[in-house]
């Protein structure tokens, strides 16, 4: 199913790739549709403890691809500086296939938004947990289990 990657001397070891993920601020969550359409959408995300957690609406295409197929493509891209001379980019990127599920359980589903909070609004902790507690109903939380990552970086 999977290919190897081409340019192997781009290869980032997966410690470097887990690195990105967590420190990375957008990905790209890609679907599927029931009549094949690809669906590729920006999002915030949270890489912890192996899995990554989104959140999003009660409702949506990315929801609607989800209930149909829940296996998916992640990918984030990062450190990108153009090298226009040489006609290349500098990067650090990561490419995650896995399954996708809506989290039904709700100290799941708070741990995820816990998670998003201290990543990116760390000072305002005790407000993100309020924020937290208003929004909770009208929130998704989306957790990816990983089966595979590749890394690949030209520095």
């Amino acid at each position: 199913m999977f290919r190897e990657m081409r340019r192997k001397d781009r290869a980032m070891v997966e410690e470097d790739t887990k690195t990105l993920l967590a420190t990375a601020q957008v990905g790209v969550l890609s679907t599927v549709s029931k009549d094949n359409t690809p669906y590729g959408v920006p999002m915030n995300f949270v890489y912890i403890n192996e899995v990554i957690y989104l959140h999003c609406a009660l409702e949506g295409k990315k929801l609607d691809n989800i209930i149909s197929s829940n296996s998916i493509c992640f990918t984030v891209v990062d450190a990108v500086e153009l090298m226009p001379a040489a006609f290349a980019t500098k990067y650090k990127s990561a490419i995650v296939f896995g399954k996708i599920f809506i989290i039904e359980d709700s100290e799941e589903k708070r741990k995820g938004l816990i998670a998003m909070v201290k990543k990116y609004s760390p000072d305002f902790y005790e407000a993100g947990l309020q924020y937290i507690d208003n929004a909770f109903e009208k929130t998704k939380v989306l957790k990816i289990e990983v089966s595979k990552m590749t890394g690949k970086a030209r520095l």
